[in-house]
């Protein structure tokens, strides 16, 4: 049994419930329209119906590939006999049926599968079966309602975490504009030079910062910054052949750093290669 749900038909509460995405209504509770004291025995009377057992054996036949065949052509040649006594459990136990249940418990009672449920209703009163029909009509648009406000709920939640997400991700990716002071530093080697335009910080000053971690500062980088780490290795190579001092190819290379991981975070363009 999965979501419990109750509607007022003229009166008479009906539980319905859904499992497997299929909704039952409670037989039990239809029967009351008709006589409330004897809801058990209004079932029972039903179900010896021929035109009953042969509803419960087509439905069977066409949704349940577990469903006894055998069985059910025992009970509809009894069917209409004075001696022919058939109860929901009976049926359920020797023909593996799925389309009526008993349930226990606070709700409990005999259950059925919407499409046998509006025929029991039709064979207690044709009014009660209109009137179920519409009010259950009434409760699926209200759970469709509920539903389409709780996917745009959702929707809204995913939005403002993606921005969340990727305004984190510009925070730590995208490279701070080098100040004059790191301009103005002559770097050890080229490597360096490199780190300091994408990562702002040398390798030394990595380590430094993440004695816990093993590796180097291109061992922790994201996809995004290898890949903009090797456009600016032959940038650098050009801007060298260029004789142009350390200090403007280190300007020079960090606004290309910057540009390129502006560009691969915010247009996703790497979200396919992960």
């Amino acid at each position: 049994m999965a979501i419990n749900n109750k509607i007022n038909v003229q009166g008479i509460e009906v539980v319905v419930y859904k499992t497997n995405e299929e909704d039952f209504l409670s037989l039990t509770d239809i029967a009351r329209y008709k006589d409330a004291n004897n809801t058990d025995d209004i079932i029972k009377n039903w179900l010896r119906n021929r035109n009953t057992v042969e509803l419960l054996g087509y439905w069977e036949k066409m949704y349940n590939p577990n469903f006894k065949p055998v069985e059910f052509d025992g009970y509809r040649k009894q069917a209409g006999l004075n001696s022919f006594v058939l109860t929901p459990k009976k049926w359920i136990e020797t023909t593996n049926a799925i389309g009526i249940v008993s349930k226990s418990g606070r709700y409990g009672g005999t259950f059925a599968h919407k499409d046998i449920a509006f025929e029991f209703a039709s064979w207690i009163s044709i009014e009660f079966k209109l009137y179920i029909i519409k009010e259950f009509q009434r409760l699926k648009s209200e759970e469709n309602t509920r539903l389409q406000s709780d996917w745009n709920l959702q929707r809204t939640i995913s939005k403002i975490n993606y921005h969340i997400h990727t305004d984190a991700i510009k925070e730590n990716l995208i490279p701070k504009e080098i100040t004059k002071q790191q301009a103005n530093l002559v770097y050890a080697n080229e490597a360096d030079l490199l780190n300091v335009a994408l990562f702002g910080k040398t390798a030394k000053e990595w380590r430094e910062e993440n004695r816990d971690k093993n590796g180097n500062i291109r061992d922790d980088s994201s996809l995004e910054q290898l890949v903009v780490l090797s456009n600016l290795e032959s940038i650098n190579a050009l801007l060298v052949q260029q004789n142009l001092s350390q200090q403007d190819r280190l300007m020079q290379l960090n606004k290309v750093a910057i540009s390129q991981m502006k560009s691969l975070i915010e247009n996703g363009a790497m979200k396919k290669l992960k």
